[in-house]
């Protein structure tokens, strides 16, 4: 532990954090912990198993409160391995078309930890987050549509609405986007946040949902959604209602799209992963549970019994891992659909071949999270009962740095942070 004025640093001491990302092969990010499943050994990936030992952490003292000054508490990031909360000027309206909004919930996603893992190449010093809620405090001369007091939650990615990509639905590809939580725009793990081009960017907070499920709206629940529409978007109701879907990987974008995907109502989805507390919720939620690390020949022998010898009709993916995009190729049948949402840095496990003579329809990428949001936010409404499960520690923003340990180590299904604590 490193100490400087009132900074704390979380460090880890274990050799392989310090070799280069192109060296690091068994750390590929992920949000979900399927890697014993393809014959990847517990203790290279797990952050807190042997050989190198525990996480070595201690959470200093709740952070003052803002001041008159100008300063409120933020989230850091300072290398792999690394997040302090320090105390940062309180962001100014910088251009015409800004807003700054006074953070109430900031969660933790599961990809952050690409970047605090080491494993996604990162700047520093820059606030982390970019699934948050809060009440606009600031406007630019150009916001016409906003106004101050109102209550908004934005997507991961800034968005101009007016671009080529914005008009055709496709935000996550806007010519003007900027992604919260990187050393070129500050996120919204603090009391306060600058959200550049807000009204392509934002959503206003509706009546009746809580702020701890709609800060889900940021990122993880559209991503769920944007998951299950691709994997069925090729097919009728009818269609749908006879139809066997697997879902790889039961963390909380896995959830997320469980849920989206039973409001099409399939005949039968098959959840896979290797932790037994997420194959729990995946069967509360609806799905049929499915370790795959203990029995990878059942659910061969499953899938193919529910549909008559064919495969998977529709394939879910979003662990990010290519081991887990074959065993999505390998369960489905031909003529059928991988919907992946996974940040895979590795190479697609199938050549020319393959997808030739399977017919094989592939969607993949990110969501455009504010072009779905509308139709994602119906499904978080109709479903935000279900969703307790997301909420399972809640936490000062002070505390951040503990909040960091618990996610890394997996003892949480998700992290939300209470921005003014």
């Amino acid at each position: 532990m490193e100490k400087c004025g009132t900074v704390f640093y979380l460090k880890v001491f274990r050799s392989h954090c310090q070799l280069p990302v192109q060296s690091r092969t068994s750390l590929r990010s992920f949000w979900f912990p399927l890697f014993p499943l393809y014959q990847v050994s517990l203790w290279q990936l797990s952050p807190i198993s042997p050989p190198y030992g525990p996480l070595q952490l201690t959470v200093g003292p709740r952070m003052a409160p803002p001041s008159d000054s100008g300063m409120m508490q933020a989230v850091v990031f300072h290398g792999p391995y690394k997040v302090a909360v320090e105390q940062r000027p309180i962001p100014k309206v910088q251009n015409p078309e800004d807003i700054v909004v006074k953070v109430g919930y900031t969660a933790l996603c599961g990809s952050e930890l690409h970047m605090f893992r080491g494993v996604e190449p990162a700047g520093t010093g820059f606030v982390m987050g970019h699934e948050f809620v809060g009440e606009i405090v600031e406007t630019g001369s150009a916001i016409t549509t906003l106004q101050k007091g109102d209550r908004v939650v934005t997507a991961f990615t800034t968005s101009c609405g007016e671009c080529f990509y914005c008009k055709q639905g496709w935000s996550s590809r806007c010519d003007k986007s900027g992604l919260f939580g990187c050393d070129n725009l500050d996120g919204g793990q603090a009391e306060y946040a600058r959200i550049p081009n807000a009204e392509g960017s934002v959503l206003k907070a509706p009546e009746g949902v809580d702020e701890k499920y709609l800060v889900l709206m940021g990122d993880i629940f559209p991503t769920g959604w944007f998951a299950a529409k691709n994997a069925f978007k090729n097919s009728t109701p009818e269609q749908i209602a006879e139809q066997t879907v697997v879902l790889i990987g039961c963390g909380p974008v896995g959830l997320c799209a469980l849920i989206n995907a039973l409001e099409y109502k399939p005949k039968h989805i098959l959840a896979v992963d290797s932790v037994p507390s997420r194959l729990e919720l995946a069967k509360s939620l609806g799905a049929e549970p499915w370790n795959f690390q203990l029995d990878r020949a059942g659910l061969d022998k499953r899938v193919l019994e529910l549909t008559n010898g064919r495969g998977a009709d529709a394939v879910i993916e979003v662990v990010g891992l290519s081991p887990a995009l074959r065993t999505g190729f390998e369960l489905l049948r031909p003529f059928g659909t991988i919907s992946s949402v996974g940040v895979h840095n590795g190479e697609i496990p199938w050549d020319g071949n393959d997808a030739y003579n399977k017919n094989l329809t592939v969607q993949m990428g990110r969501c455009p999270v504010r072009s779905v949001s509308a139709q994602a936010l119906e499904v978080l409404k109709k479903n935000q009962h279900k969703l307790g499960f997301m909420a399972d520690k809640i936490m000062p923003l002070s505390q951040a740095v503990e909040g960091y340990e618990l996610f890394n180590a997996m003892k949480v299904q998700k992290v939300i942070f209470k921005a003014d604590e």
